[in-house]
């Protein structure tokens, strides 16, 4: 048996090798597909394909977004490298602008650092296997601790989507037991409607009314949708119990059971029945949004 996780989580990972800290954090929301979004410091972007893979092996489904940061405890692991074409195209753009516009004041060194990139920190390329080794185990770490937090959230929804189904199974049940007497209440109030109109002094058609009384109660027949009900609230205990990755198939499910009890809604004109198709039909949505939740 699978656990059940929600695709709603956090999870933050460290690691410490004593050169540099790699922070990885991983925010997650519900959605129908994979989708992964990851922000990493310029030089750390060639890691991103290991990132996903880690990422793919812990977590099946939903909108994953990976912040990961470095801070370096020692100065040796990284070096300032000058990217001197931009530099210079920088400064022939600014000479350029000054020149057009009569402006007498030179570029100055301050004014060209400031530009993006033309200072570069990088990774000392000799340590580039530690750094990969720093940034799997912050990741390994953040999604232990996502997939925990997803986990418990996963308990929860699935102890709601239960209750929910206990009162479902009760209401189905009440139905169930009600609709056996909807053809003798129709048969007797309408004998009692006919007699009002035509009086006491005219005779009932039996075969008439017997004909009518057939075409009601074939009209009226529940028993299978009942049925096919319950047989879908076995498959969602069944796919519960098994656990894993089964909010697709638990969305499929509830959207049978909708359609089973719209026709059960369709075919009963009884208040009562009415009013428990109507109470089913609400937890069903309610089970159908908690379900959006799970991977």
């Amino acid at each position: 048996m699978a656990n059940i996780l929600s695709m709603t989580g956090y999870g933050k990972g460290e690691h410490n090798d004593g050169k540099r800290v790699i922070t990885a954090e991983i925010k997650t929301i519900n959605n129908r597909y994979s989708d992964i979004n990851i922000k990493t410091p310029r030089h750390l972007r060639f890691f991103e394909d290991n990132i996903r893979k880690i990422l793919k092996n812990g977590v099946q489904r939903g909108r994953i977004d990976v912040y990961i940061n470095i801070d370096y405890i020692s100065e040796s692991d990284t070096v300032i490298v000058p990217n001197l074409v931009l530099a210079r195209q920088y400064k022939d753009a600014i000479d350029e602008i000054r020149t057009e516009l009569n402006i007498s004041s030179s570029v100055s060194l301050d004014t060209i650092i400031k530009f993006q990139d033309v200072l570069a920190a990088k990774e000392d390329t000799q340590d580039e296997e530690e750094l990969r080794i720093c940034v799997e185990e912050a990741m390994q770490n953040a999604v232990r601790n996502l997939i925990q937090m997803r986990l418990v959230e996963g308990v929860q929804l699935e102890s709601d989507i239960r209750s929910s189904m206990d009162k479902i199974l009760c209401l189905i049940d009440s139905i169930a037991g009600n609709s056996k007497t909807i053809v003798q209440d129709y048969k007797t109030k309408f004998e009692a409607r006919i007699k009002e109109l035509l009086g006491s002094s005219h005779e009932l058609d039996e075969n008439r009314l017997y004909n009518e009384i057939v075409i009601y109660a074939d009209k009226s027949d529940i028993n299978e949708e009942i049925v096919r009900f319950r047989s879908h609230m076995g498959q969602l205990d069944s796919a519960l119990a098994a656990g894993g990755p089964i909010g697709r198939k638990l969305d499929f499910i509830i959207q049978e059971a909708n359609r089973e009890i719209n026709t059960i809604g369709s075919k009963i004109g009884n208040l009562d029945i009415i009013q428990m198709v109507i109470e089913i039909k609400n937890l069903l949505e309610k089970v159908r949004e908690q379900i959006q939740n799970i991977e």
